[in-house]
């Protein structure tokens, strides 16, 4: 009977630390069951707070996450710079080009006054405005040195033509006392044009018509910087 009672009290002691173990939630059962919903939560967290992603997710049957569909998911815009257009004849974002032979009229006239002056007209023919740096590098049949310009011509800002608008530039031809050297008829003209910088390509050049009887030049010859208004050659 001792025995007995002994069995039975061991059995009601164990049956007493099942029921105290159920209640503070460190039972054998309760643990098998959290340990499944804490890696949920900790892989969602883990999702939630990664710097590398903003990717939605969503829960899988076995607990873990995976990415949603692809439609969802945000590209960052690029910030690589566009590539910068080019200044011969192409736009440089100002719809802006340079004046040549490609959207432009050049004209030669010979004047009465002042002597021996020749002026040159370019008509912007194009549908861009365009501008006209520096000035006009000359060459007559085959020479083989450029004319120089007149320093005290150089405009305050870059000539700008917009379309139908018309920029001049003045061209000595030859001393009026005699005083040059190496003179020649030349029959034919070629305008060159710069680009933004000196001595620059600005474009394809053109070729002016000169007069039958061509024209005379000697080692004086120099023009002046393009000018947007007619006046400020007329005395040069």
């Amino acid at each position: 009977m001792r025995h007995i009672r002994l069995i039975a009290a061991t059995g009601t002691a164990v049956a007493a630390l099942a029921l105290t173990a159920c209640d503070n939630g460190t039972g054998t059962e309760d643990e098998g069951a959290a340990r499944p919903k804490a890696t949920v939560a900790a892989a969602e967290t883990n999702v939630s707070k990664s710097p590398e992603s903003s990717t939605p997710v969503k829960d899988t049957a076995d607990g873990g996450a995976t990415e949603a569909s692809p439609v969802a998911r945000t590209e960052a815009p690029s910030t690589k710079p566009a590539a910068s257009a080019g200044r011969k004849g192409q736009s440089t974002g100002r719809s802006v080009v340079l004046c040549n032979g490609t959207n432009t009229s050049v004209t030669a006239q010979l004047l009465s006054r002042p002597l021996n002056h020749m002026l040159l007209t370019v008509k912007n023919t194009g549908g861009k405005t365009c501008e006209l740096p520096y000035y006009p590098v000359l060459r007559f049949d085959e020479m083989q040195w450029v004319p120089q310009a007149d320093e005290g011509t150089q405009p305050q800002a870059v000539v700008s033509l917009a379309p139908g608008e018309s920029g001049y530039a003045g061209v000595l031809l030859s001393a009026a006392d005699g005083s040059g050297s190496g003179g020649m008829t030349a029959h034919k003209l070629t305008v060159g044009f710069q680009g933004m910088t000196p001595n620059s390509d600005g474009g394809p050049s053109a070729t002016p018509a000169l007069p039958a009887k061509g024209v005379y030049y000697d080692s004086t010859l120099k023009v002046t910087y393009w000018q947007k208004d007619l006046g400020a050659i007329s005395g040069w």
